[in-house]
């Protein structure tokens, strides 16, 4: 490992360049009075420099800014940030500067041991962060791959047996790399944990502990969230050695360009109520957050059944479909996906304007990761949240953890939403307790009655009398029965009577 303060130059590097551990040069104020910070004030490599002007950038954020110093001086971190404030880049500069001294273009996977490790918890959010390491390191020969499940395990087997500086996985796919023995983490350096929260939480860390126990006991460890809930603060207490806090924001603050709203409605209402809004206000790029993956299903059939098309994303697609989702929705193609929480740690869309709480979170620090898609760098966004009556308790919540009422919507805007689609005009079925409405009696037209005299014996009418009696209503069955008084023998002649 590179000792603190020394000056070294990279060799096999397309020019040599030197190194100096001597923390950011002091930054200068601009004419405002304002202390300007620069990437140079930092001391990142020319090399570095050069990937982030490629990407339009000129001045750090705030948890950059802190960050990168405190990673160049190899201490152990905890970095608490919005979303959105570029925490990715706060320990991807540092992390590349710190590994260019290793920088070969040799072809022996002896020469490229993984000397730094970033776990974390989505797939989506795995491959974005591989993607900045290349992007900026895109002037260094460092490898790096990615790996993560639900996707063929073999092209992965091979980039690791060629050799990689930098490893992004998540936990499940990297333990099943090290079981068949296709990764050596001994001579980790660097551990970045991202959405260390989601990573230290209950379902993760036992895959996080064992990950651990093949890691060198010596080495430098970062930890990145938007959230740092007081139990994951403990559990990160055991992990650090003598860490810096890094806070840019107050504890749980959500991004300030993020506007809230919250309409009240019952639940039957929501799917209406989401299709008004989505069509009043023409949303052209809605992200809509629900709990399950099959409510995340059922609402994107829905809203295509409404003629909104949407696309669903969640942990039960294959990886491909999420890729494909994700992509139509970032290219507009797909103006309204419907995801469950596995998003809100993964996604990175840029100027997506906005956030649709379909259903509220159970955890409130989840709501933050959520509304946290929106708003990023710099840009405004909007958090709409549909909240029903049993989902109070969790407003609540959310409200105590931000420390401020969110505002509602106006009752009018709620009521004005009428259901969208042939199947909310359907008669609905009466209650199955409803009081039935008595059957009317079908109406007949009257039939005249022939006039007998039971006292004398029966005589057939004259056959013009008979054709006036018949009535037009009378069937055609009634037409062709026999009359009663000839099943009694009543038409037998006079001569056969005596």
């Amino acid at each position: 490992m590179l000792p603190r303060d020394t000056q070294t130059t990279i060799p096999n590097l397309p020019a040599a360049v030197t190194l100096v551990r001597t923390g950011p040069a002091p930054a200068s104020p601009d004419s405002s009075g304002t202390t300007k910070v620069s990437f140079v004030s930092l001391g990142l490599m020319p090399e570095l420099m050069r990937a982030v002007a490629d990407q339009g950038y000129q001045e750090p954020t705030p948890i950059q800014a802190k960050a990168i110093p405190a990673v160049l001086q190899r201490r152990d971190i905890m970095g608490c940030a919005q979303t959105g404030t570029g925490k990715t880049a706060g320990f991807t500069l540092p992390l590349l500067q710190l590994l260019a001294p290793f920088a070969n273009t040799s072809l022996s996977p002896a020469k490229h041991p993984v000397r730094a490790l970033i776990v974390t918890p989505t797939r989506e959010l795995a491959a974005q962060v591989e993607e900045s390491v290349r992007t900026y390191g895109k002037h260094l020969p460092l490898r790096s791959t990615v790996v993560f499940g639900g996707v063929d395990i073999n092209p992965q087997m091979k980039a690791l047996h060629a050799g990689v500086e930098i490893l992004v996985a998540t936990p499940g796919r990297l333990l099943d790399h090290l079981n068949q023995k296709n990764v050596n983490l001994s001579r980790v350096e660097i551990l970045v944990l991202d959405e260390a929260d989601r990573m230290l939480d209950m379902g993760f860390l036992p895959d996080i502990k064992r990950i651990l126990a093949t890691l060198p006991p010596q080495r430098q460890n970062l930890l990145f969230s938007a959230t740092f809930p007081e139990e994951v603060r403990r559990l990160a207490a055991g992990l650090l050695r003598g860490p810096i806090m890094i806070e840019v924001a107050p504890r749980n603050t959500p991004a300030e360009l993020v506007s809230h709203q919250v309409h009240l409605v019952s639940m039957p209402r929501k799917r209406a109520l989401l299709a008004h809004l989505i069509r009043s206000h023409d949303m052209r790029q809605v992200l809509v957050f629900v709990r399950m993956k099959r409510d995340a299903n059922r609402l994107a059939r829905q809203l295509q059944h409404d003629g909104i098309t949407a696309a669903a994303i969640h942990s039960d697609r294959t990886q491909a479909e999420r890729m494909q989702a994700l992509e139509e929705f970032k290219q507009g193609k797909v103006p309204v996906l419907v995801a469950t929480d596995i998003a809100a740690r993964g996604l990175d869309i840029e100027e997506l304007p906005y956030v649709v709480n379909f259903e509220l979170p159970h955890s409130p620090e989840d709501y933050l990761h959520r509304i946290g898609r929106t708003g990023r760098a710099g840009l405004p966004g909007e958090a709409i949240s549909l909240v029903a009556p049993d989902e109070l308790k969790f407003l609540e919540d959310i409200e105590r953890l931000l420390k401020r009422k969110l505002p509602r919507a106006e009752r009018a805007a709620t009521d004005d939403a009428r259901p969208a689609g042939p199947r909310e005009h359907r008669a609905h079925p009466a209650p199955r307790h409803a009081p039935s409405r008595a059957p009317q009696a079908r109406q007949h037209p009257p039939r005249s009655q022939p006039k007998f005299d039971f006292s004398k014996p029966y005589e057939p009418a004259p056959a013009s009398e008979t054709a006036a009696t018949e009535t037009p209503a009378a069937s055609g069955r009634d037409r062709h029965k026999r009359p009663t008084a000839a099943l009694l023998g009543g038409l037998r002649s006079k001569s056969e009577r005596k």
